[in-house]
């Protein structure tokens, strides 16, 4: 499990490609390192993987073909910058918003209003997640657990307001219109919506 609440950012330093498959390497740092062993899991912008292996502070990751086809870390290249987070321990500060670090899909970002001291991001939702997404509820944005500020086009198209501090601690200050970000709608919400939706469906 993790809380949406991003611990810092990390480089791309190494790719290995294969058929449906990839093998990646970030350069983690130091203060994430601690406790890191073969087997734990670490979000990539909102994606779960696993450790495969640990040199110094270089750390690899596979991704399946799964994760390459619904997420946005088949399109980075070394160089690349991602969120990461630590999986939560029993204990720790739930700042954000459990997310499971299941990706349902990709979002593009349309449309970026700046103001002082923030900035308002919009995307736009692939056919089937409007149905989870509504203003002031939870949604994880490349592994950021954020408030929905505003819903349009029938829910397909959502906005979200950053702070300085998530400006600067994530990679979403890069994001340019046409850039894809990885959703994860909050879990809560997406039972209550999927049980409304069989009992309606049973009803008739």
């Amino acid at each position: 499990m993790f809380t949406g609440i991003v611990q810092g950012t990390a480089e791309v330093v190494a790719i290995e490609e294969a058929q449906a498959f990839r093998t990646h390497t970030i350069e983690l740092p130091d203060a994430l390192l601690t406790g890191l062993e073969l087997g734990a899991s670490v979000a990539h912008n909102g994606v779960c993987l696993t450790v495969t292996a640990v040199t110094g502070r270089r750390v690899s990751f596979d991704l399946m073909r799964e994760t390459l086809r619904v997420t946005n870390l088949g399109q980075l290249a070394v160089g690349s910058r991602l969120n990461v987070e630590r999986a939560a321990r029993f204990g720790d500060e739930i700042g954000g918003h459990a997310m499971s670090g299941h990706v349902m899909g990709m979002a593009e970002l349309i449309e970026v209003d700046e103001a002082p001291n923030n900035r308002r991001l919009w995307f736009r939702l692939p056919a089937g997640l409007e149905r989870f997404v509504f203003a002031k509820g939870y949604i994880g944005v490349d592994g950021i657990s954020l408030t929905i500020g505003a819903v349009r086009d029938e829910g397909r198209a959502f906005c979200v307001d950053l702070i300085p501090e998530t400006l600067q601690r994530t990679v979403l200050a890069e994001r340019q219109p046409g850039d894809n970000v990885n959703i994860e709608v909050d879990p809560q919400t997406q039972a209550i919506v999927e049980t409304v939706e069989r009992v309606m469906a049973a009803r008739g």
